[in-house]
């Protein structure tokens, strides 16, 4: 009270509480409203180190989003809690648990054992309603809609051009390329995913005009900017956002709806998905279109959710949500294409990562990010972090995963 009659003094004897809130005024609820000096201020500061596990947690106050509606009747999972007390050792330094998830900058974890939630835990001010955005998490998911319009006679091959359902990339660096070629980041187009925001890097103007800026879109750049690399599609691996954001154009192009609509009626309702998930935006409602290559918010149990019904070969809450043979085809390397390059430890198939050691595939985001699906053991594990830096920590958490596992089959 002291403080608010010290600013009605401030603004003059006449002023009276009525005269005040006559004179407010609302933001305005349209497209302009992320354009803002301040809105765009804020996308370009998402990823400062002291706040991250902060604004990883609410990209919906910084960006344009769409909804993925959640189902009417949630796939309840079961709990058989397990415990996972005990030592850790991390890079050679031993923790307790709660000390392993803090070294590990751990947002959330869970972990399902045979189908079921053995460990469940949130941290940082986030619970199981939280929607993290996961980044390249949802390249995984940009697949999977691709799988759903291959299955539904929207897509003829995955061995057609690009070009035949994108047209306007006639002449573009996408104008060789397969749609497989792009679910395998085989484009052959000139791109370098190297992550230096703030600088001049390739990957960095695009962010900076299209996800910070919202000057253009992804598919924009795709048609107007991009060229061929030194090398053709399928020779090489070369890991590139920008391929992802052209398969979610070619879900818009041929369903004639946008990714998060088709996303809500093909997966995220029959799945059994408990809470509506969000796509972030290359601009506003207008003109832009989901972030295909790194834009979906979900919670941990949804992404979980995710990981259990590719573990159950497509299925979910009793029913074939995802095509068995696309879950095959997504996530088993065919043979030459695993590792990425000599002597690596991971390949890659249609926008999943795989361990060249075992059968264990994962969906994995900048920052740390995990959807870690682990049939010989019946296991998934989500991890959300918040690592300072965005890529480089994989051993670390690897040796964690590892532990968790021997935990829980003993």
């Amino acid at each position: 009270m002291f403080q608010f009659n010290h600013i009605v003094a401030a603004l003059g004897a006449t002023a009276t509480l009525s005269s005040l809130s006559g004179s407010a005024s609302a933001q305005p609820d349209g497209p302009s409203r992320w354009l803002m000096p301040t809105m765009i201020e804020a996308r370009a500061s998402m990823f400062m180190p002291t706040l991250n596990y902060l604004t990883f947690q609410y990209m919906d106050q910084m960006f344009a989003t769409r909804t993925v509606d959640a189902a009417d009747s949630a796939w309840e999972l079961l709990e058989n809690p397990m415990s996972l007390d005990g030592d850790y050792v991390i890079l050679g330094e031993t923790y307790d648990l709660e000390g392993a998830l803090e070294r590990t900058r751990t947002n959330a974890l869970v972990v399902l054992k045979d189908g079921a939630v053995a460990y469940e835990t949130y941290r940082n001010g986030s619970g199981p309603d939280t929607r993290f955005l996961t980044f390249s998490v949802a390249k995984s998911y940009t697949s999977t809609l691709i799988g759903f319009a291959l299955h539904d006679g929207l897509i003829d091959s995955l061995g057609d051009k690009v070009s035949k359902y994108l047209p306007e990339m006639e002449g573009s660096g996408y104008d060789g390329p397969t749609v497989r070629d792009l679910l395998r980041m085989r484009s052959g187009v000139d791109w370098e995913e190297r992550y230096e925001f703030g600088s001049e890097t390739q990957l960095t103007q695009v962010h900076d005009n299209s996800l910070v800026a919202y000057r253009y879109r992804w598919c924009d750049y795709a048609v107007k900017e991009s060229v061929p690399g030194e090398t053709g599609p399928d020779e090489r691996f070369n890991y590139a956002t920008l391929d992802t954001s052209v398969l979610g154009c070619i879900v818009e192009r041929v369903t004639g709806r946008t990714g998060a609509d088709y996303m809500a009626e093909k997966l995220w309702k029959p799945m059994g998905a408990e809470s509506d998930a969000y796509w972030i935006m290359d601009g506003p409602e207008d003109v832009g279109r989901e972030f295909f290559g790194a834009g979906l918010a979900a919670t941990a149990r949804d992404h979980a959710r995710f990981g259990q019904m590719f573990l159950q070969g497509g299925m979910a809450n009793g029913e074939q949500v995802v095509p068995a043979d696309w879950v095959r085809e997504a996530t088993v390397a065919d043979e030459g294409y695993e590792p990425v390059e000599p002597g690596a430890p991971i390949g890659y198939q249609y926008q999943w990562w795989t361990d060249a050691g075992s059968d264990v595939y994962m969906a994995l985001g900048l920052h740390h990010q995990f959807i870690r699906v682990d049939p010989a053991n019946n296991i998934v594990i989500v991890k959300i972090s918040y690592t300072e830096e965005p890529v480089g920590r994989d051993q670390e958490n690897e040796e964690l995963f590892a532990q968790i596992t021997a935990k829980i089959t003993q």
